[in-house]
């Protein structure tokens, strides 16, 4: 029997990884011939920088940028030096979570620390990029990225203005004298799962600025100030991008891969079951067992599970899936592809208990084991004399 086993991280108990060794395990203790491979699984967010790099035999690589606010950070990206890859999370330079709630301060936050990664990647040899860019504390639009891959943005005295949205207002002209000369010879695809333009009632401002310190009675300033930036931009480029899905995300720096470095963005479980070439795999197996830590009505709005599932179904294979919790609408999971799911707790167990590791890795192991020894009962007639 030949398994394909990709499960999403159990978020605060299991990494991906972690995840489908434990389902490997259980796997063969019921079937010791089976052929298992452990696929990485994300879905573009937290996590997805890991999997990708474990899944690709890649390395992790530190270093020191700047973060939001400008103090130092010690930011990690992964690289597969063979295939010249580097997987980003914009977060681990310029998320949300490396400022507390007291110092947020949207004129001062920006993305420089992103483009110092790149820089860094690039350095080291990398001219395929893959960024996860969700969790962002900034609505810079991509100007600090931008300004640490050597893009000079003056004002009307040609000055510079500084790397963050405090001078946006004062752009006038760009220069590309300095840009980094490999940045022509590198392709960028980015984990994107919202679609909203850069400004307007749907744009990074009015939907995403509130959480990042934006008041509401400052909400028309802002989103004028972006777009002024925005057709200084696209003039300079001669490319037009602020209505394009996803040039909202992360604070706009959708807006500046797409406008600059011409990335193109996915959804993130699409990029990352491409990039492992997961239905490449999947084409001879017997069974797919995925799942995550909770399966609910959230799950089928295009999930990394059920992204696995119809993967499997376009070569008719069964999938099953596993949870740490199934929710009132996992049931829709059935409709979606998912065959049947399996909650792994063993016993009655508090939050906190079932997300402990060992514990997790052990229900896993054992759901896995009785999912194989039902399918070798019905394999085998399924009755007993």
């Amino acid at each position: 029997m030949k398994i394909a086993v990709a499960v999403d991280s159990m978020k605060g108990s299991l990494t991906s990884l972690e995840a489908g060794e434990a389902v490997k395990e259980g796997i063969l203790k019921a079937d010791p011939s089976a052929e298992v491979k452990v696929f990485p699984l994300a879905d573009g967010g937290e996590g997805t920088q890991e999997a990708l790099t474990k899944g690709l035999g890649g390395k992790e690589v530190r270093c020191r940028v700047k973060g939001p606010m400008g103090r130092p950070v010690d930011a990690v990206y992964g690289m597969a030096e063979e295939k010249k890859l580097a997987v980003l999370e914009m977060a681990s330079a310029a998320g949300i979570t490396l400022v507390s709630p007291e110092e947020r301060d949207p004129l001062h936050a920006a993305t420089y620390g992103v483009g110092e990664l790149i820089r860094d990647a690039v350095k080291r040899g990398c001219r395929q990029f893959i960024i996860g860019i969700g969790g962002s504390a900034t609505t810079d639009g991509g100007l600090g990225m931008l300004q640490a891959l050597g893009y000079e943005f003056l004002d009307e005295e040609g000055n510079p203005v500084p790397a963050d949205p405090s001078g946006m207002d004062r752009i006038a002209a760009i220069r590309s004298d300095h840009v980094l000369p490999e940045l022509k010879e590198c392709s960028f695809q980015a984990a994107c799962d919202v679609t909203n333009p850069l400004c307007g009632p749907n744009g990074a401002v009015r939907v995403f600025g509130g959480q990042k310190g934006i008041r509401e009675q400052e909400m028309e300033q802002w989103d004028s100030r972006i777009a002024r930036y925005a057709s200084v931009c696209e003039a300079f480029t001669g490319r037009s991008s602020r209505e394009l899905p996803g040039a909202g995300a992360a604070g706009g720096l959708g807006f500046a891969l797409l406008n600059f470095l011409q990335a193109e963005l996915k959804p993130g479980a699409e990029l990352v079951l491409e990039t492992v070439r997961l239905e490449e795999e999947l084409r001879d197996c017997d069974l797919v067992i995925t799942g995550e830590g909770r399966l609910d009505g959230q799950t089928v709005m295009g999930k990394a599970p059920i992204r696995t599932a119809q993967l499997a179904k376009r070569w008719g294979i069964p999938v099953a899936a596993v949870a740490g919790a199934a929710g009132p609408e996992a049931v829709r999971c059935n409709e979606a592809g998912i065959d049947a799911f399996f909650p792994i707790p063993s016993a009655p167990l508090s939050l906190e208990e079932a997300m402990e590791k060992e514990t997790a890795r052990k229900n896993l192991s054992l759901t896995a084991e009785q999912i194989i020894r039902l399918l070798q009962a019905f394999q085998s007639g399924g009755r007993r004399k």
